[in-house]
């Protein structure tokens, strides 16, 4: 794992691995997936059968998944991960019952009213990665919130593998919350299908899940006639750490990270050349038994890093300026660094909140802007899955008292009829 110790070598890091999976340029995905949604689009289904066969080999038919086979995976799931997936449920629940936006009314004191409406959209898609593990966890945190907001139809996509079997728990969890539509399908075909519709599959108003560059890149490109819930990229995680902090914990979390793809990012910011050392060491360790080290080797090769910096405060600021997915901070006092922090997904406090409380049971939702994206947004929750409308109503009285303004206001845009449109209800 490369060290790097002056600023602006850290820096220059930092930007390359968040460019790491710059959409705009990659124009062969980009022409691959325009192709997949034009069929699905104006072939649906066989499209969709004729994608799934060439890139997951087998033919999706039928493609939704029987009740009888989501209630056999829940019953024939192991007791301890019953529990789990239970205990999880009503944790994230909880949490997400409280970002529930409430509507609003105010009254002018000549009688005229304005509100703001929240209503959930009608139809959801939800994408579930497959490929290389199972993601029981996606199915929750994208369901709950769904639901939470007062989704009424919910469908989920979730690739098969060669045999066109979707993981048990992956099955087990839609079951546990209660969703009926799933289909065995994903990549970009997967995405056509939801935003354009086919006769198996309804168009839906709003897609949300992570998945591959192809699934990425096909909700861009759908992103209009769908709403979608963002662009999210690999996964990412950031640590601060001082001297005081564990070097086999950090290690733990940032091969965590790396786990999960080969392009996952792990990076570890610290003000001790002597933790840095630590943890180096520490990762070739733990990777010689990983089960999973091909991929772990492949991530730390290319987009791991271990900068070595000359205070937190240098720390901090190289943090907000690369704005993880996931900010671990481990030092001898989080709090006072979390008041500097501006732009993180989700941060994970003291050396007893490692990321994978977050990923799986915490409450908060795991599916979180990457690639620099937590500068400007935040994690997925119940509005994703609403829109909202404004309600305006004026009287006579309210009209008159505010007409000159309006008037003046639209003449000094030049719009005629906009004035006009005003003083026609003032004529007696």
């Amino acid at each position: 794992m490369k060290i790097l110790r002056t600023s602006l070598d850290v820096l220059k890091e930092l930007k390359r691995i968040a460019d790491r999976t710059n959409l705009d340029h990659n124009d062969e995905i980009n022409s691959v997936v325009k192709k997949i949604l034009n069929e699905v689009k104006d072939y649906g289904d066989k499209a969709v059968e004729k994608y799934t066969e060439k890139y997951d080999g087998f033919l999706p038919a039928p493609m939704q998944i029987s009740e009888k086979d989501l209630k056999d995976a829940w019953i024939n799931l192991d007791p301890n991960l019953q529990s789990a997936l239970k205990n999880a449920k009503e944790r994230i629940e909880t949490f997400h019952e409280k970002q529930l936006p409430r509507s609003f009314e105010i009254k002018g004191v000549d009688g005229d009213l304005m509100q703001r409406r929240w209503l959930p959209v009608k139809r959801a898609g939800l994408y579930i990665p497959g490929g290389r593990a199972a993601y029981p966890s996606t199915v929750l945190m994208n369901v709950i919130p769904a639901q939470v907001a007062g989704v009424k139809e919910i469908v989920i996509t979730s690739p098969a593998n060669n045999k066109g079997k979707i993981s048990n728990t992956v099955l087990a969890a839609a079951f546990l919350t209660g969703v009926k539509d799933v289909y065995r399908i994903g990549g970009a075909q997967a995405i056509g299908a939801l935003a354009f519709g086919t006769k198996q599959i309804k168009k839906v108003d709003v897609i949300s899940g992570p998945g591959n560059i192809f699934v990425t890149t096909a909700k861009r490109l759908i992103f209009g006639s769908t709403g979608i819930d963002s662009l999210a990229g690999p996964s990412e995680i950031l640590i601060i750490a001082d001297n005081t902090a564990k070097p086999r914990q950090i290690a733990s979390d940032l091969l965590a990270q790396a786990e999960h793809d080969p392009f996952a990012a792990a990076i570890l910011l610290t003000n001790s050349e002597i933790r840095a050392q630590e943890v180096c060491s520490l990762i070739d360790d733990q990777l010689d038994t990983h089960p999973r080290k091909e991929i772990c080797v492949k991530s730390i090769r290319d987009w791991g890093l271990i900068g070595v910096l000359k205070d937190l405060n240098t720390c901090i600021n190289m943090s907000n300026e690369f704005a993880p997915e996931h900010l671990e901070i481990i030092t001898a006092d989080p709090k006072k660094i979390l008041k500097k922090i501006e732009n993180a997904g989700a941060i994970f406090m003291g050396q007893w909140t490692p990321e994978a409380v977050g990923d799986y049971l915490a409450g908060p939702n795991h599916t979180l802007p990457t690639s620099g994206n937590a500068r400007f947004s935040g994690a997925l929750g119940v509005e994703t899955f609403m829109k909202n409308s404004s309600v305006i109503e004026f009287n006579k009285k309210s009209l008159q008292k505010n007409s000159s303004d309006i008037i003046n206001l639209a003449i000094s845009e030049g719009l005629f009829s906009h004035a006009e449109s005003v003083k026609e209800r003032l004529i007696d």
